[in-house]
């Protein structure tokens, strides 16, 4: 390949194929960056020129960007992923099939803040399974301390108030 910086964007594109749900730039940024694949500057442009070209959206919530693949994306790769080694290939295989629940809880469980009209913070909680809302909750707080916790507590404690919800409401 004459352009190193198509096969970058080739390998995002191949990894949100191998996928059904959206991949955070840092996950990818872990796989690319950690194989010495590409730098982090070269990884960002690449996902940027992705995005304009509309081969890949891209949904920030609170500090993370979520990815995923369009169905131009799709076709893109299609005509082109020959231009993708297999020994990549496998490499991608491989961190997915030693990772992906650890990825998929990592953006099945969004929670983010935002100042409503009435002047409180409200924190939107909702943990996902296969883009599947399982629980979509909306908390008004006075401040936007308070949300923030919520958000960085719903991280951590989802499943336990996932299974308490269920306990108290069956």
């Amino acid at each position: 390949m004459h352009d190193p910086l198509t096969l970058y964007k080739l390998i995002v594109l191949y990894m949100l194929t191998r996928v059904d749900f959206p991949l955070t730039k840092a996950q990818v940024g872990d796989f690319i960056l950690g194989k010495e694949y590409t730098n982090f500057l070269t990884l960002q442009q690449a996902i940027g020129e992705l995005i304009d070209a509309g081969l890949v959206t891209a949904q920030s919530i609170r500090n993370r960007t979520h990815l995923t693949i369009t169905g131009e994306g799709r076709e893109t790769l299609r005509f082109f992923q020959n231009q993708i080694n297999d020994s990549i290939k496998s490499d991608i295989d491989d961190f997915f099939r030693e990772n992906e629940i650890e990825l998929r809880n990592e953006v099945s469980i969004l929670a983010d803040y935002y100042k409503s009209t009435s002047g409180e913070y409200e924190a939107h909680l909702v943990a996902k399974d296969k883009n599947v809302d399982l629980v979509n909750i909306t908390i008004s707080v006075p401040s936007e301390e308070t949300a923030a916790a919520i958000c960085d507590n719903w991280q951590k404690k989802n499943q336990d108030i996932y299974q308490y919800l269920i306990s108290q409401l069956f």
